[in-house]
Formats: C-alpha cells, structure tokens, sequence
C-alpha cells in the first residue's frame, strides 16, 4: 500500500491558477518568495483574480496547511514574504 499524499501538497505542486517553481515556499529568503510568486501569478493565464491577489492566496494556503508543523524561523520567513509581495505589487499593508 503507498502512502497517500496530502491534498494540499497536491493543490500546491499543481495549482489549477498558477504554475510554481519548484521548492519555492522552501527558500530563506522572502524577497525570492515574493518574486517567485509574482512572476508565478504574472505569467497564468488560468488565474481568476488579479495577480497580487492570486500570489498572496497561493503564499496564505500553504502558511495555512502547514499549520502547527511550520517551524518558527520558517513560518517568520513566509510572514516577511507577504510583506516583500505588498511591497513588489506596490500595496501598502492594511493594518
């Protein structure tokens, strides 16, 4: 019997809305986060929203499904990485 993969892992290897690079919520750096994810929902042709609307839903789904498994240093690198998304669509952070 193999192991059945997660259904989110499923959603974030192969989003219907945009196409991911590889091991991209796995770098330290959340300006490459950001910039990944904003080349990402730029260049779909498949997403429903906007493209800023579409990269930050894509980056809060996986903060999300990771859960109580996210380590902090990893969870403080995808926080950092909404705010260098705001910054690379020029949005401001609404608090």
């Amino acid at each position: 019997m193999t192991a059945k993969k997660k259904w989110s892992a499923e959603v974030t290897e192969h989003s219907n809305a945009l196409d991911l690079e590889e091991h991209v919520f796995e770098s330290d750096d959340a300006k490459k986060i950001a910039a990944s994810l904003k080349r990402s929902a730029e260049h779909s042709h498949r997403r429903k929203a906007e493209p800023f609307r579409s990269a930050m839903s894509m980056l809060n789904f996986y903060i999300n499904r990771a859960g109580r498994n996210l380590p902090e240093e990893r969870k403080r690198v995808l926080e950092k990485a909404k705010d260098e998304l705001r910054v690379a669509f020029g949005r401001k952070r609404q608090d």
